[in-house]
């Protein structure tokens, strides 16, 4: 029996760019002839990109994926390809299918459809596609090959099992190995959870596995790509690199693999982290069309981190810090704003916002009379800023960059059509913790964000002597119990019975469910935990629940 020469080709596709995602896939399979490589193995929907959402809901947009499909075929020749992509069912049931294609001759030799189609937190795949009714083998140079999309490979994982096991019925069909061309989206601690799932499967089938994992940001999603190839024992042979695009080849010979290849099974978190959301940035702004960004530094930890983050992403010379101080802010905030600038390379600007909000007052006076300051003078500050940033992102092109972190938008501390405005939110998954182990990280060579700014105590500075923890509990805590809540979906009567006060738990609680209203207007958050607001946390307004 004659041995294969797989190229694993873990790709950055651009939802609906068919012309440039075919492109690619054609030039790597006539470099991976060059090499001599017998099957070329793509990810997941690639030449449409995952997910289109409802794009699928048009039937030009279907049109052009079958047509990518069968102009990619035609670049298979003296070679085989397994390309990804959407097509119309030929059954009854739902319109459409996702499906991959076996390509081989100049022409689309099989179609696989995917079987388990997810339907829970950032997936919808069900309210689009109808799943495959039947299993099939493709038989390429003398050996049976299985295709388990995605999902298909995942049937047993966390808290649920399917009711049908694609892997199991591929064994049953005398498969010797399983290709899974994936779009897998990452988030903290999802290759540990890799790890184990794969290497399980395989062991479970006893067979080797290939996992063809995108790279890429869409929307709110990353995915890291990752990808890798897992012998019968549950061995990983090979590892592609995450976060970047990479094309690897390796030999099934003997119904094994061979490889030297190493791997890091615990990755670093907060180097996980760091490298996601740069990764993210600079994806985002390119599939965009982004050159610039401008942000409000106001001195504080959480605009300091993503002024860094931007700074690294898409170069310090493209990133435009905007100081707006109050009466409120202190002379020690600014400056280290302006040294944070400095240390960057950024330019930066000192807008002050006083007379501004003096003037916001006046008007306000007589509605105003015989009521003390509160948070709707706080709110009237960080308005203020929000239109000055607009004006300027719309006057110059840079783009607002939001600096929210999750904590805060929990819990509501923050201002619609203030601080909440921007284009894309860097810190909107990243909880207070987290923001300041980012920071640590990224002085971990060297000083750049100024030590005071880590050090000091947080502080909107929207009144005097203002502090968070004059409200909140200690970020610590707080994170802890929001943790529980969000990702964990505890209740408060469980959250209690971790340790925590019942009225503080209480408290938070209800700060996160009345909030909800707020982060159905907040920007794109790139999505780093299990459990990120957004898409994969969607939650009714008007209810009553505990």
């Amino acid at each position: 029996m004659s041995a294969i020469k797989f190229c694993l080709a873990q790709l950055n596709f651009k939802i609906g760019d068919f012309e440039g995602n075919t492109a690619k896939i054609a030039d790597t399979i006539f470099n991976a002839k060059q090499k001599g490589a017998d099957l070329v193995i793509f990810s997941e929907m690639s030449v449409c990109g995952y997910m289109p959402d409802d794009l699928l809901d048009y039937p030009w947009f279907v049109e052009k994926c079958e047509q990518s499909l069968e102009a990619v075929a035609q670049s298979c020749q003296g070679i085989a390809a397994i390309v990804g992509g959407v097509m119309r069912n030929p059954k009854k049931g739902r319109l459409l299918q996702n499906v991959v294609c076996f390509m081989q001759n100049g022409r689309i030799q099989q179609t696989i459809a995917k079987t388990l189609l997810p339907t829970y937190d950032v997936f919808s795949e069900s309210r689009y596609f109808e799943p495959a009714q039947e299993t099939e083998i493709i038989e390429f140079k003398g050996h049976k090959i299985g295709i388990a999309i995605c999902e298909d490979i995942w049937d047993i994982y966390n808290d649920f099992e399917y009711k049908i096991s694609p892997g199991t019925i591929l064994k049953e069909l005398g498969a010797e190995i399983i290709i899974n061309p994936s779009a897998s989206p990452f988030h903290l601690g999802k290759q540990s959870l890799r790890n184990r799932v794969f290497s399980g499967q395989a062991s479970r089938f006893d067979l080797p596995v290939i996992y063809a994992n995108q790279v890429g940001i869409h929307t709110e999603l990353i995915f890291d790509g990752a990808s890798r190839v897992i012998n019968s024992n549950g061995e990983i042979a090979l590892q592609l690199p995450d976060f970047k695009e990479s094309i690897q080849y390796i030999e099934f010979k003997d119904q094994q693999f061979q490889s030297s290849n190493t791997v890091p099974i615990e990755p670093d978190e907060i180097e996980t982290l760091h490298s996601a959301l740069i990764f993210g940035i600079q994806d985002y702004f390119k599939k965009m069309s982004f050159k610039k960004a401008v942000l409000g530094s106001s001195g504080g930890i959480d605009s300091a981190v993503v002024q860094a983050l931007l700074s690294e992403a898409i170069g310090a010379d493209n990133v435009l810090a905007v100081l707006m101080p109050s009466q409120f802010s202190s002379d020690g905030s600014i400056q280290d704003a302006k040294q944070l600038s400095e240390n960057l390379g950024n330019t930066f600007e000192i807008i002050p916002i006083k007379d501004i909000f003096d003037q916001y007052t006046s008007s306000l006076a007589s509605i105003f009379e015989g009521r003390e300051f509160n948070v709707a003078e706080e709110n009237i500050q960080a308005r203020s800023r929000g239109v000055l940033l607009m004006a300027i992102s719309n006057k110059l092109g840079n783009i607002l960059i939001n600096t929210s972190n999750k904590s805060e938008m929990a819990v509501g501390y923050s201002t619609l059509y203030g601080d909440m405005c921007g284009s894309l939110s860097v810190l909107g998954d990243v909880y207070k913790g987290q923001v300041y182990a980012l920071a640590r990280y990224i002085n971990r060579n060297e000083v750049i964000i100024p030590q005071e700014i880590i050090e000091k105590a947080p502080s909107a500075e929207l009144r005097p002597g203002q502090k968070d923890s004059d409200s909140l509990p200690d970020y610590d805590i707080l994170d802890e119990i929001l943790k529980l809540y969000v990702e964990g979906r505890k209740s408060k009567d469980e959250i209690t019975m971790e340790g925590y006060d019942s009225q503080v738990v209480e408290r938070i609680v209800n700060m996160v469910n009345a909030n909800e209203y707020k982060r159905y207007q907040a920007p794109p958050i790139i999505r780093v935990s299990s459990k990120a607001f957004g898409k994969g946390r969607i939650m009714p307004l008007v209810a009553k629940f505990q």
